[in-house]
């Protein structure tokens, strides 16, 4: 696609209403060890627009999705342990959570996600490693990443445990104020209409968050 015409991700500092959920995702960012972010609330509460903004921020981060039907090994990768006993070289298969190295895991419907999955999610957030074992050989990567998980409360709880090892929780409704929902329609509609002229709008203070993002990590 040409990067003229190629649409932008919806500016950060363009989200109207969430101060709360814009600060846990800026901390995060700073520090990927602190676990992630668990974002919960209701449909339609811009919790994906949040996090592919955030992953704008960060130059060069892929933003990686977590389908629910993944399966452990498509999140962790796999050895090829056929090939190490052939020829001595042992042939890592990336997962997710190498692709996500540097960037952002999003974790829609988190509390919808087998256990297993959510364990090695939240052990490799917390860590910035991840290890793939099989048949006693072994093979170790960084796995750093910001975690952005959301779920809708509705439709069932994260188990406590869980819920516990994630860093920050950010709960989020649609408001109530009429004002307030017309100001986040009308930002909306703005981008919708021409995302390119409100990317640029808002590029100058994006592009100061993202510096303060890169001195916060180096400090």
């Amino acid at each position: 696609m040409n990067p003229e015409t190629e649409i932008p991700a919806y500016p950060f500092s363009a989200l109207v209403g969430q101060p709360r959920l814009q600060q846990a995702l800026l901390l995060a960012a700073v520090d990927e060890s602190l676990g992630g972010v668990l974002i919960s609330g209701p449909r339609g509460t811009a919790k994906s627009t949040a996090a592919r903004a955030l992953a704008a921020l960060l130059p060069g981060a892929p933003f990686v999705t977590l389908p629910l039907a993944a399966s452990l090994e498509q999140l962790v990768g796999t050895l090829d342990v056929e090939d190490a006993l052939r020829d001595g070289r042992l042939r890592f298969k990336p997962g997710l959570l190498a692709r996500a190295h540097g960037g952002v895991l999003y974790v829609d419907e988190v509390n919808l996600l087998p256990d297993a999955l959510v364990d090695a999610l939240l052990d490799a957030a917390a860590s910035g490693v991840h290890t793939v074992e099989r048949d006693g050989i072994s093979e170790r990567h960084a796995s750093r990443f910001v975690l952005v998980g959301t779920m809708n409360p509705e439709e069932g709880e994260l188990r406590p445990q869980l819920l516990d090892r994630f860093g920050l929780s950010v709960v989020i409704a649609n408001p109530a104020d009429t004002a307030a929902r017309q100001a986040i329609l009308r930002a909306r509609l703005a981008f919708d209409r021409d995302p390119q002229r409100v990317a640029a709008e808002h590029a100058a203070h994006d592009a100061a968050l993202a510096r303060a993002i890169a001195t916060a990590r180096a400090r």
